[in-house]
């Protein structure tokens, strides 16, 4: 088992200004078991409610009468199961004494979870949850978190096949299981067809009538798949970022699968030499450093964007907060340069300054405001960005 002290952290730091606490994430993301940790650093009374368990759901069977005189930290999980409970929930945590906080798990974004976001505006912060990070696991085992992806059963499986198999379960629970209970009436062999061709769209700028015509379906259709998927947590929209400049401007966003491990799954990718051969390699450690990036920075994926010009022009991430502009480009070469693109991007937006994070072992000044950063120096020398 991996000790997450640093989300642990941010979740005892939330419940100093919030009586309830959402930690989202994709399935099997390791949600319970940084609750259960939570759990066990707790110095109060607490109580656990499963809701995939048919005994506490029996427990709950008149939420208002379980809860009311519950003291401590009361901890939910899969609420998405159950999203009658998110009125009954605020009116808990509006009491005039809050005899109790509430912990509470989704495996769905917080526009997935509407119910909640509503009822509980203003009373609850969401926090993602996202699978293994560098630091967690050692920057020694950074090649083998990018070849077997974040998720915890995936990283710590015994071997490298047990991984695959994992993944491979993953997926099919995930599509036939998961998202049904969503609420989402979807053909699964029809919703697995798209994540697998999203593969192949992994780092790159979206496309939807493009992909409606080899699907048969209209645009709109192909967005609500891509919409499912994304507030599931598995793919990532990364946004434009455009302003009143004069070059034209993409205005569609790039898609990313969130982890590289279900990537490589979709892409036939099992072993090192699979992945070193494949024509995707360098979307995916784009996708993977990007991950990595943000998670560094301790900064949300909505503050982060791409550029690009119908010129050529472009850049990979984008991070914006209040005044600050930083621009990172991901390189996967031993010796980065300044390009001409980058320097249409570090003028047209005025960035405070440009990183290249590249795959070679050494960080050095390429100019004033530009600096290559080697990915295995990212974790010393890059801050976080906190509000």
């Amino acid at each position: 088992m991996v000790f997450r002290a640093r989300h642990m952290e941010k979740i005892r730091e939330l419940f100093e200004s919030f009586p309830v606490v959402g930690i989202i994430g994709a399935r099997q993301v390791g949600k319970t078991t940084l609750a259960r940790q939570v759990v066990d650093q707790c110095a109060r009374e607490y109580h656990f409610f499963d809701l995939e368990n048919p005994e506490d759901m029996a427990r709950l069977a008149d939420p208002m009468l379980a809860l009311k005189d519950l003291h401590g930290l009361i901890v939910i999980d899969e609420i998405q199961r159950m999203p009658e409970l998110f009125p009954i929930l605020r009116v808990l945590a509006d009491r005039a004494t809050q005899a109790a906080q509430f912990l509470i798990l989704g495996s769905a974004s917080p526009d997935l979870l509407r119910k909640g976001s509503e009822s509980l505006a203003g009373r609850i912060f969401y926090y993602e949850l996202t699978g293994f990070s560098v630091d967690e696991v050692g920057l020694e085992h950074w090649q083998t978190l990018w070849l077997r992806g974040a998720f915890p059963r995936s990283y710590l499986a015994r071997t490298l096949n047990a991984s695959v198999d994992w993944r491979k379960g993953f997926i099919r629970t995930f599509l036939e299981r998961d998202i049904p209970q969503l609420g989402i009436k979807i053909s699964s062999t029809t919703l697995r067809q798209f994540w697998s061709m999203l593969a192949h769209y992994h780092g790159q700028v979206w496309n939807a009538s493009e992909i409606g015509r080899s699907f048969g379906m209209a645009h709109t259709t192909i967005k609500n798949y891509l919409d499912i998927l994304t507030s599931a947590l598995v793919i990532r929209q990364l946004h434009p970022w455009y302003e009143n400049i004069s070059k034209r401007q993409v205005k569609s966003s790039k898609v990313y699968f969130s982890d590289s491990g279900l990537l490589h799954s979709f892409l036939g990718i099992e072993t090192s030499r699979d992945l070193g051969g494949h024509p995707k390699i360098g979307a995916s450690w784009e996708g993977f450093v990007i991950e990595q990036l943000i998670r560094q920075l301790d900064i949300e994926f909505s503050d982060c964007y791409f550029w690009a010009t119908h010129s050529g022009a472009e850049l990979d991430l984008m991070v914006v907060r209040g005044a600050t502009r930083l621009g990172f480009e991901i390189k996967r070469t031993c010796t980065p340069r300044m390009s001409a693109s980058m320097q249409s991007a570090l003028d047209s937006l005025k960035l405070d300054n440009l990183t290249i994070i590249h795959a070679g072992e050494h960080s050095f000044q390429i100019a004033e405001q530009v600096r290559a950063m080697a990915f295995e120096n990212m974790f010393e020398e890059i801050k976080p960005l906190r509000r």
